[in-house]
């Protein structure tokens, strides 16, 4: 966060790059860094386990950060200096391939390291609780919520102490600190080796999805059978049959030929119920998976043309003129802010008058992190034509903690659409594939990047980059705003549409809940579902 948040001022000022160019450099960095995470995840499913994966990307992490040190603190790595760029743009020089290459080398460095470690340290420390004691799992609810508080608290001391060195004392110095933090968290990661669960990789998830996948196509043209319960292995699967994608079930049928020649367990001959229920809970992610991406091109605004508008804006307090990438520590703290309140009062009133372990779903928090996101923009597109007027008309600058409403909303909604999301793709997917799914999560934001980046270009070009220019006084940057405000309404429609059809994964306890309750998650639509799986299993053991 310390690298991601202040980095486009330093494109811009140093590097003399354009606005809409740094821009888009910073959310191909933070998509590249998020995608990442869809391939840690695998490995780590497949082969490696969640601790050895965190333990090695968080060593690529602390080279990488080595690497941009290095790359900011040497001068032949920028062009000559220019007063200002922003306004004097065409009598500057910008940085050369030569000079950027180390640039990129050092930053998708950091990329892919951070992708190891964002796909699997939550899921690890979701391994540190046991699903079957009730105790524990309401344990697990507060961990997501802590744990992000934690990040959230090195994203604060990042946006406030090291963007303030990285401007006033040196770039050098700001990446130094990272660099030394990241060489502490593996040493604090591998001390407390002995105390930790440990849960062994269990093969490729990847082969299973696409086995099953290719064994329904194979068969299409086989009828289904008369009963659930005649798929293979129908008594011995640890979830429940259900009646979605049933065009998968034909992958769990045993064709009497094979049947007959002793193949009944090679798994490219037949799947398992078992299988085909872990590609279903994959594909019933995919949904909500799609709906979550814009959040995070609206979060990805705070990161590049927020900061940027700071940078016309009246930074003073008293003496002291406060960083642009420091103001972003607003969004922390209302981060902060709303972890603590799920965890103290939100989560706590909303057990009491559901009796359910968790208060909220994981899908209610995605949604008011979604509408946190619409107001935000609204927001920005009124703060930002009101700046612009008083620059152009007035010739004044308003104050920069305008800025703080947007900064605040978005914050907020990260506290609900983060968590929401993390815990969701954790406990509704497979547990053979928590790090992939974790990993198909982080790819959300890595999408969300990548749209930014992709809006900005079409943008861009379609105005003949008249809303999006380095000189924000010329532009109409408060036009983009809008325009993610209309998408922001229209993906809200679609995510209610997808969230009002899943179905939660529900789960059995050997002992009581504590509630009274056998089933810990009961969303929007989820007990008639779990009532007709239910009746299904009841009608498969009774049949001849």
């Amino acid at each position: 966060m310390g690298i991601s948040m202040n980095l486009v001022t330093y494109l811009v000022q140093n590097l003399h790059i354009s606005a809409a160019k740094s821009a888009t450099i910073v959310t191909n960095f933070m998509g590249t860094l998020n995608l990442c995470g869809l391939l840690a995840g695998f490995l780590a499913d497949a082969k490696l386990g969640r601790y050895l994966t965190v333990a090695i990307f968080a060593s690529i992490t602390a080279l990488g950060v080595i690497l941009l040190t290095v790359a900011t603190t040497i001068p032949s790595m920028r062009p000559p200096p220019c007063s200002d760029y922003r306004r004097q743009q065409h009598q500057c020089i910008e940085a050369n391939s030569s000079q950027l290459a180390m640039l990129y080398a050092a930053l998708y460095t950091i990329a892919l390291g951070g992708g190891g470690i964002k796909s699997n340290v939550s899921g690890f420390g979701s391994d540190q609780f046991d699903n079957s004691d009730p105790k524990e799992e309401k344990a697990m609810v507060f961990f997501f919520n802590r744990f992000y508080f934690c990040v959230s608290i090195g994203s604060l001391f990042a946006v406030t102490v090291l963007v303030y060195i990285q401007d006033n004392v040196g770039r050098g110095w700001g990446y130094g600190i990272s660099a030394v933090t990241m060489v502490i968290a593996v040493t604090i990661l591998l001390s407390g080796t002995q105390f930790y669960r440990f849960k062994m990789p269990r093969g490729s998830p990847l082969t299973v999805i696409w086995r099953v996948i290719f064994l329904a196509w194979r068969k299409r043209n086989l009828p289904y059978p008369s009963y659930p319960s005649l798929l293979n292995e129908y008594h011995n699967a640890k979830v429940s049959h259900t009646q979605r994608f049933r065009c998968l079930d034909k992958a769990a049928i045993l064709e009497d030929y094979y049947s007959a020649s002793g193949n009944k367990d090679n798994p490219w001959i037949v799947s398992t119920v078992n299988q085909v229920e872990e590609v279903k809970m994959v594909i019933k992610l995919l949904p909500i998976w799609s709906t979550c991406i814009l959040f995070w091109t609206v979060y990805s605004q705070m990161t590049t043309f927020t900061i940027e508008q700071a940078t016309f804006m009246n930074r003073k307090v008293g003496s002291f003129v406060v960083p642009s990438g420091s103001l972003s520590v607003f969004l922390f703290i209302s981060i902060l802010l709303f972890t603590s309140l799920n965890e103290r009062i939100f989560v706590p009133f909303a057990r009491k008058l559901t009796h359910n372990v968790q208060g909220v779903t994981s899908l209610q928090r995605v949604g008011i992190g979604l509408i946190f996101s619409m107001v935000a923009m609204v927001t920005a597109a009124l703060v930002e034509k009101q700046r612009r007027e008083a620059a152009v008309q007035h010739k004044t600058k308003i104050s920069a903690f305008w800025l703080v409403p947007q900064f605040f909303l978005v914050g907020a909604g990260e506290a609900f659409a983060y968590v929401g999301q993390l815990e969701f793709f954790i406990r509704e997917a497979p547990d053979r594939m928590k790090s992939m799914s974790t990993g198909l999560f982080l790819s959300t934001l890595a999408m969300g990047f990548f749209v930014s980046s992709l809006l900005v270009s079409l943008v861009d070009k379609v105005t003949n980059m008249r809303w999006l220019r380095s000189n924000l006084n010329q532009g109409k940057l408060d036009n983009f705003y809008w325009m993610l405000a209309v998408l922001g309404v229209l993906n809200f429609l679609a995510f209610l549409a997808f969230a009002m059809r899943h179905q939660y994964k529900t789960l059995q306890y050997n002992s009581p809940d504590v509630y009274g309750e056998n089933e810990l998650k009961k969303g929007w639509n989820e007990g008639i579902a779990s009532e007709m799986e239910k009746k299904e299993r009841v009608e498969g053991k009774e049949e001849p």
